[in-house]
């Protein structure tokens, strides 16, 4: 595509709707920051030409429509927390902050909905409601710093989405502006709705490409009273995902969270966190949270999936029901990327689904990877959802000439080992401009055109987050 660049008439009009100290504009000290998001690689990042901070709906639709007149392109933000370059304004051009729109509009407890904009942290949610004994279910596991509009852009899903499911479950309706700068909703505080086209859920996980938010309608449920954790042991990774259908079926119980993580990943972050917990003789290892109503059904539930995990193979079970031990062995699971990071800052997370009874058939495939491009490929993730990150790892032995000459081609062998066993590239973190090109092994080009026509149907000029998901032709 080809866009015009932005010009000091142009800024001076964004000016006026926004005010000058709303406005980054030559200074590229303080524009930095909103080059790049957490993908570490540096050719993923591009600076903007001008940031704007606008404060609501309104604002939004004047920038949407003089970046349609003036042909410039228009990359929508929130946190800057994702890992797939879909906040990165890849053409330059205006980047759109909703930092300035963070405030929580309403708790509705009669109808179990909060209102809010997109620039609240998704943790401020549950910290606001948690005295009325209600929580917000849509939980990343960067809640404590991303964006809750970043969380629609990406459906953003985490641990507990085994129980709970990913971000767009709890997405009932949205306040947005479109592409050509109409501000429009859809959907609102209704359970049920099948009035025409299902726009809320085209518009949640479209990662910025079709419209900004400027308004959520989220559902609330009732906050758990009791939670425990079990960190199970097991020889082999075969061994463990056997295991987790049979706690939903045998036991009747669906956990809150199923986490997995293989060989590599668990003992390079018991290392690095110097854990005692033995794990010389275990090739596996799960982490089951329950959460319920009462500390006794907890305990019951807990016993259960313990006695599955030990019928079936397991080395060990430990059991956590405080925070001191809840929180030591979540902290293995949640520093594999930082263990990691001592061995090479360059690394590629990536979160690939698979169907769950796939995940061995993938760790073995995953395996032969690594020995052919001698890196190493930690594995770990949701293994009651069956995302996994599968994170390729810089051998510190490379150059980066060497490391940038493999790592396109132990992508593309993993995404098709995803692909030939039913399974796609993106669960969570999106395919933004990091994964667009991987597109293809994972959707034929019917499939691709038809996000095209839609994409070009609402965004004829394609001015919003252009560069991002496919290329428009």
């Amino acid at each position: 595509m080809r866009y015009n660049a932005v010009t000091q008439e142009l800024v001076d009009k964004l000016i006026d709707i926004v005010g000058s100290k709303n406005i980054i504009w030559n200074d590229p000290e303080r524009m930095e920051s909103y080059a790049h998001d957490e993908v570490a690689e540096k050719e993923y990042a591009h600076m903007p030409d001008v940031v704007v901070k606008p404060a609501n709906a309104k604002e939004i639709s004047q920038i949407m429509k003089l970046a349609n007149e003036y042909m410039v392109p228009v990359t929508p933000r929130a946190a800057g927390s994702g890992l797939s370059g879909g906040a990165v304004p890849v053409y330059g051009g205006i980047l759109l902050s909703v930092e300035r729109m963070n405030r929580i509009l309403e708790i509705d407890k009669e109808n179990l909905m909060a209102v809010v904009e997109p620039g609240v942290v998704t943790n401020e949610i549950n910290n606001v409601i948690k005295d009325d004994g209600l929580f917000y279910a849509g939980y990343p596991m960067s809640l404590e710093t991303c964006f809750i509009g970043g969380n629609v852009a990406e459906n953003a899903g985490g641990g507990k989405a085994i129980k709970y499911g990913v971000t767009g479950r709890y997405i009932y309706g949205l306040e947005m502006v479109m592409p050509t700068g109409e501000i429009v909703e859809f959907g609102g505080k209704r359970v049920k709705d099948v009035t025409g086209y299902d726009i809320v859920h085209l518009m949640v996980g479209a990662e910025g490409t079709l419209g900004i938010y400027t308004k959520i309608i989220l559902k609330l449920l009732p906050l758990p009273t009791a939670t425990a954790d079990l960190l199970v042991l097991f020889k082999d990774v075969d061994t463990a995902i056997s295991v987790v259908p049979k706690i939903m079926t045998n036991g009747r119980i669906i956990p809150t969270a199923i986490e997995f993580m293989d060989e590599l990943s668990f003992k390079a972050s018991c290392q690095y966190l110097n854990e005692t917990i033995p794990v010389a003789e275990a090739g596996a290892m799960l982490l089951i949270e329950i959460d319920g109503e009462n500390k006794e059904l907890v305990e019951s539930e807990y016993e259960t999936i313990g006695e599955l995990c030990i019928a079936n193979g397991a080395i060990e079970v430990y059991v956590a029901d405080n925070y001191t031990t809840i929180e030591r062995i979540w902290k293995i699971r949640r520093n594999v990327a930082e263990a990691f990071k001592v061995v090479s800052p360059h690394q590629s997370l990536e979160d690939i689904v698979v169907p769950i009874s796939n995940i061995p058939d993938f760790a073995r495939g995953l395996a032969g990877i690594i020995d052919k491009y001698d890196v190493p490929i930690p594995c770990y993730g949701h293994a009651g959802d069956g995302n996994l990150h599968a994170t390729v790892v810089k051998n510190p032995d490379f150059t980066m000439e060497k490391w940038h000459e493999i790592l396109p081609k132990v992508l593309t062998e993993m995404y098709e080992l995803t692909a030939q066993l039913g399974g796609t590239i993106s669960g969570e973190h999106g395919i933004g401009s990091k994964r667009k090109h991987y597109m293809k092994l994972v959707m034929n080009e019917d499939q691709l055109n038809v996000m095209r026509r839609i994409k070009k149907a609402l965004d004829p000029n394609n001015i919003l987050n252009p560069g991002k998901i496919f290329d428009m032709e």
